[in-house]
């Protein structure tokens, strides 16, 4: 597999980890519910809630394997390319909060993803400047 296409499919693959980390992030916490910080007592129970809590160990993996694919894309291809296709979780997470967490994404909001869609197609277009590890 050439080099280019191998940038392509990692960045297809941060997409999704990225994404799929937000949205088990976001249902974890909501099964927890709103965190009050009026007490200690109120704190340690919410973070025992949190590291037994299987979807957000599932959310910080999600958002580890992000990570890794975001560190390997940084030494095949230049900053310029890599950090602005990032926007393109901008449209992924709330088409899935849309769809997954069944969450109102309003019109304007819709247009900012348009808009953001847009941009990151231009830099999609773009060369991404890979070149083989030394």
């Amino acid at each position: 597999m050439s080099l280019r296409r191998k940038t392509y499919v990692l960045l297809a693959a941060r997409v999704c980890f990225n994404a799929f980390g937000d949205i088990a992030l976001s249902r974890g916490m909501k099964n927890l519910g709103a965190v009050s910080l009026s007490s200690p007592g109120v704190i340690w129970l919410a973070f025992l809630h949190v590291i037994s809590n299987g979807m957000i160990w599932l959310g910080i993996a999600s958002m580890l394997a992000f990570f890794f694919c975001h560190l390997l894309l940084f030494s095949w291809a230049d900053y310029s390319y890599v950090m602005p296709t990032t926007a393109a979780n901008y449209v992924v997470v709330p088409l899935l909060g849309l769809l997954l967490l069944h969450e109102t994404v309003g019109f304007t909001r819709w247009l900012g993803i348009a808009i953001i869609s847009v941009g990151v197609i231009l830099v999609g277009w773009t060369e991404p400047n890979t070149r083989e590890a030394t």
